[in-house]
């Protein structure tokens, strides 16, 4: 069977909140997150949302709890994010969560013979970016990015920066041939979109495509819209 293993990555480029919604998202569609999570985002999560990542070493329990507390906290509750639907799960119990230390070279991730389905850096900071570009893997998400491309599995970077330096674009270029997906936090507007969260979701509901993760957060182009 295909690997229901998705490692997501947080880096501390502006954009948060479409790392919590995601979690969310592929832990409802019963996948197993495996999470690497940098300095920097801790500093943009508390300034975006008021919140704190816990520690790798704190139980999933604590995890889930503060991804909740989140979603519904003073900030991203004015936003509207209504509840995760997914059209298919894969059994009864949801997704699991394990969370790894940024220097873990240990952890399964690390090398390619552990299997996953793909990976996601959400949101990608230009420096994360600039070392995936160059292969400088001084940390263990730069290195699962590397093993990602050398493998030839999904590797989705979701930038957030504006405007961009040349240095940025041939980053984004070079990656690009190498395998990888850039995908900016750049949410269309043809669903229509009334709160925040149909922003967030638009962005999101790309990651999960390109994971071949099944969801309904937003309306497809070929869909028809309510009058």
């Amino acid at each position: 069977m295909p690997s229901q293993e998705v490692v997501v990555a947080v880096t501390g480029a502006s954009g948060s909140i479409y790392a919590i919604r995601l979690i969310e998202v592929l832990l409802a569609a019963d996948r197993r997150v495996h999470l690497v999570i940098s300095s920097a985002a801790n500093q943009v999560l508390l300034r975006e949302l008021q919140a704190e990542f816990p520690s790798s070493r704190d139980p999933e329990s604590a995890w889930r709890e503060m991804i909740m507390e989140t979603l519904s906290g003073v900030i991203a509750r004015q936003w509207g994010f209504p509840p995760v639907h997914v059209p298919v799960l894969h059994s009864a119990v949801k997704g699991g969560l394990r969370v790894h230390g940024i220097h873990d070279y240990s952890a399964g991730i690390a090398s390619g013979s552990f299997l996953t389905a793909g990976m996601v850096i959400c949101p990608c900071s230009m420096g994360t970016l600039s070392a995936i570009a160059t292969g400088a893997s001084t940390n263990l998400i730069h290195r699962a990015a590397d093993v990602h491309l050398k493998e030839r599995r999904p590797l989705v970077l979701v930038p957030r920066e504006t405007p961009l330096s040349i240095i940025q674009l041939e980053n984004m270029t070079r990656v690009t041939h190498a395998g990888a997906a850039v995908l900016p936090c750049m949410p269309g507007f043809y669903h229509q979109p009334k709160s925040i969260a149909d922003l967030v979701d638009f962005v999101v509901a790309r990651i999960c495509d390109h994971l071949q993760v099944p969801h309904s957060l937003m309306q497809r182009w070929s869909e028809e819209y309510p009058s």
